[in-house]
């Protein structure tokens, strides 16, 4: 039976929204394959990252994955994005899946867990001399949680010298993808309660004569223009950070000088964003592959 190329469109945009919106059950049963190397960069049991490589001789260009769950220990982590890992690596991108202290964890939240990204990246720098990663081609992927730090890694370099905090020369993040992030420490404090119950205090700090301010170096939103290319992606059916929250973060950084793409996945949630069993997987990859710079293949 042949079908019109039309048809065909509309049998698979049909498909795509009557796909079911993947619950929070199905994403904690997510795994992928084991990493081609597991790496510390600090003794706490949650700092580490996993490499992912490709098959071939590289170099290749890297995606920094960082997971979600609300900033706590509660809702997975790590082994769920195997399964994003895994299918990168088959289409020739390195994976550096980072791990790291939460809120709820011994010297997590402020300024631990900010730390943690540091140090990952720090590690992440000197791997390069031992694999074959192009970190020139190089893409920070968050989820939810994860999506607010990798935006606060993109704007790193703008924390002032006195905060615990500032890095000197920190490795540039050319490019973000934000997937479900929920980024705007400041202006999103009530979404961020009513959707993760944590409070500002737990991700950013308590006020003190030092520093009045907790936002100055933890609120992504601020600390821009960073000169990064962010891509905010975002299920229809995302109710932890609904679309609204990726259009008013894009308005932002385009008002800050940024630039700053939405892209709404139809009919997902804010678990599709991260399955690569996900119909909105392919829409997902091509956002990755086009901020690697990447060709379609």
């Amino acid at each position: 039976m042949k079908f019109r190329p039309l048809l065909l469109a509309a049998l698979f945009a049909g498909s795509v929204h009557a796909a079911t919106p993947m619950k929070l059950a199905e994403y904690l049963a997510l795994s992928g394959p084991a990493p081609t190397a597991r790496i510390p960069y600090g003794e706490a049991p949650s700092q580490f990252a996993e490499l992912f490589l490709p098959t071939g001789k590289g170099p290749f260009p890297v995606a920094v994955l960082v997971h979600g769950g609300c900033w706590t220990s509660q809702f997975g982590g790590i082994t769920q994005l195997r399964n994003m890992a895994g299918a990168l690596a088959e289409r020739g991108i390195a994976v550096w899946n980072v791990e790291y202290r939460r809120s709820d964890e011994p010297g997590g939240g402020y300024p631990g867990t900010y730390q943690d990204m540091h140090a990952a990246l720090d590690l992440l720098a000197a791997q390069a001399a031992r694999y074959p990663l192009d970190l020139k081609q190089m893409v920070a992927v968050g989820h939810s949680a994860g999506g607010q730090l990798v935006q606060w890694m993109a704007g790193r370099g703008r924390i002032a010298a006195s905060s615990p905090l500032h890095r000197a020369n920190p490795l540039p993040i050319p490019a973000v993808v934000s997937l479900g992030g929920l980024a705007d420490l400041r202006n999103e404090a009530a979404l961020i309660k009513s959707s993760c119950g944590r409070d500002t205090a737990e991700l950013a700090g308590t006020p003190s004569p030092g520093r009045p301010d907790v936002f100055v170096d933890t609120n992504a939103a601020e600390l821009m223009p960073n000169g990064s290319r962010t891509w905010l992606v975002t299920g229809e059916l995302d109710t932890i950070s609904p679309p609204r929250v990726a259009h008013d973060y894009a308005a932002r950084s385009r008002k800050a000088g940024d630039a700053a793409t939405v892209v709404i996945l139809p009919g997902a949630s804010h678990y599709d964003e991260v399955a690569a069993s996900s119909p909105a997987w392919p829409q997902v990859l091509g956002v990755i592959e086009q901020a690697l710079g990447r060709a379609a293949r």
